[in-house]
């Protein structure tokens, strides 16, 4: 029985015996990419990881076949959460953190004792194959949209990204390559299996992690993405030395931006060229993680990252954003794109809603220096008292952190106590920004304070603000007062 092959030029077959055995054989044009997943396959299987396991090939490699592993993919498995707009189950969330805690088993162990002269089409993540993918994004779809740039300081800044891109010590690893959910497969327990893994290299960790978690169409939630890095990283700490948490959330930064333009490149040859509609149509949620990395993160490449800002700021990618990269629970294809599907609950304001200036102030603050001055005259806003909640400040391993950092932020979380103070904030600080939106103000002010302005108030503010930017889209201010730390959310 044929199954689907997918995105690739290889046919795939379900074999079953009498008895009800089956197997899967592939037929494929490649002798040298077959090679690659053949060998691969062999090595990880003596490696004892979760991949199919090759039980013939023929002399010419063209023909394999290996062991079936069933018809259930973790794509299928998620693809509740993702019609959703990202509304992922309990149970859904843990098959993605199963997943992402399997990664570093194959990208670490893996690699040891690895010939990665087997590979296809190359052995190693490099320089020009990162110039290669900047290029391509450059005239496949930059040009494309005949938006004015600098050519060579463009090129100048590309060469720079890719110099830091393949700098670090962390590329002794296997490089997946194409990880995705669609390349998962899960046994009748959930367990997941890796597969076509033939494109894989010797290159840098990061390069995996930012390619499945920032998959535009997955549209998982920053409180999920988050998570899910974090397992992660713990994961990788059983099988390597690792980055502090700052660093590898560096590191990681520059692999999302290099991703997203590696993708927008691909949709403007698949869809600007080759005029295929589903490509056309995945441009808006790549461009709005693009402008949210872009919100978020600072990049030391000045050229590229105008020119980036430019074009996330063009009207058509506006316009098409507004329907297409939705992701609060509303159906897009409704004459009324702000319906709320039957199950949601009562409708909510999202980004398109507001037409007021609104600005939303938050700010952090220790209760020992005083409630922070509203600067713009009004006389200040709503004050939280953050210290009937648990402190990690009192332990050793959370003093020198804030409540940006992940250890207190899985501190605060599994506690649960600041989940429910939150709770109560999120449901008086919603009324009260869409009445402000409905009466056209234009200030409003939140302030959090604990003991130390380090830890519950920084975490509070920050997810504070997170939340109305996400619900309404409005501006929001964010001041970690006694850690020095501004952001703007725009």
């Amino acid at each position: 029985m044929p199954l689907s092959a997918g995105g690739s030029n290889r046919q795939y077959y379900r074999m079953t015996s009498a008895q009800g055995e089956s197997v899967v054989g592939c037929i494929g044009t490649s002798r040298d990419e077959n090679h690659a997943f053949v060998y691969l396959a062999r090595h990880f299987t003596r490696r004892q990881l979760p991949v199919p396991k090759i039980l013939a090939v023929s002399d010419d490699e063209l023909r394999y076949i290996q062991t079936d592993l069933g018809n259930v993919s973790l794509f299928d498995a998620i693809s509740g959460g993702r019609e959703a707009g990202g509304r992922y189950t309990l149970k859904e969330q843990e098959l993605l953190k199963q997943t992402i805690r399997e990664l570093p088993n194959i990208q670490l162990r893996g690699a040891r004792e690895l010939d990665f002269t087997n590979c296809y089409p190359q052995a190693e993540f490099d320089t020009d194959s990162v110039l290669f993918d900047l290029n391509y994004f450059k005239y496949c779809f930059l040009k494309a949209t005949e938006l004015d740039f600098h050519e060579l300081k463009l090129e100048a800044d590309f060469r720079l990204l890719a110099k830091d891109l393949t700098a670090a010590g962390d590329t002794q690893c296997f490089l997946y390559r194409d990880f995705q959910a669609r390349n998962v497969m899960l046994d009748a327990d959930g367990k997941p299996y890796f597969i076509d893994f033939q494109g894989g290299r010797r290159g840098p960790y990061y390069y995996d992690l930012a390619s499945f978690l920032w998959q535009a169409s997955a549209k998982y939630p920053h409180k999920l993405r988050r998570e899910l890095v974090y397992e992660y990283y713990t994961a990788l700490k059983q099988y390597s030395e690792v980055p502090t948490p700052h660093r590898f959330v560096e590191r990681l930064s520059l692999f999302v931006l290099f991703r997203q333009l590696q993708v927008l490149g691909a949709y403007g040859f698949r869809g600007y060229f080759e005029r295929k509609q589903h490509f056309i149509e995945s441009i808006p949620p790549a461009m709005q993680n693009l402008r949210e990395l872009l919100n978020e993160r600072s990049f030391p490449y000045p050229h590229l990252v105008d020119v980036l800002q430019r074009l996330t700021s063009l009207p058509q990618f506006r316009q098409i954003e507004t329907v297409a990269s939705r992701a609060d629970g509303y159906k897009t294809t409704d004459k009324n794109p702000y319906k709320p599907h039957p199950q949601d609950g009562p409708p909510t304001f999202s980004k398109y809603d507001a037409q007021g200036p609104l600005v939303v102030k938050v700010y952090s603050f220790s209760y020992r220096k005083g409630i922070p001055d509203d600067e713009s005259g009004n006389g200040g806003g709503y004050v939280f008292d953050c210290r009937s909640t648990h402190n990690p400040g009192r332990y050793e391993p959370y003093k020198q952190l804030t409540g940006l950092d992940e250890p207190v932020i899985r501190f605060l979380e599994d506690d649960g106590e600041i989940l429910t103070f939150l709770d109560s904030v999120y449901k008086l600080a919603d009324a009260h920004v869409r009445r402000y939106i409905q009466r056209g103000f234009t200030s409003l002010m939140f302030s959090f304070g604990c003991t130390g302005g380090q830890h519950r108030s920084v975490y509070s503010a920050q997810h504070l603000a997170e939340h109305i930017h996400e619900k309404f889209g409005i501006e929001v201010r964010i001041c970690h007062r006694e850690q020095g730390i501004t952001q703007t959310l725009k």
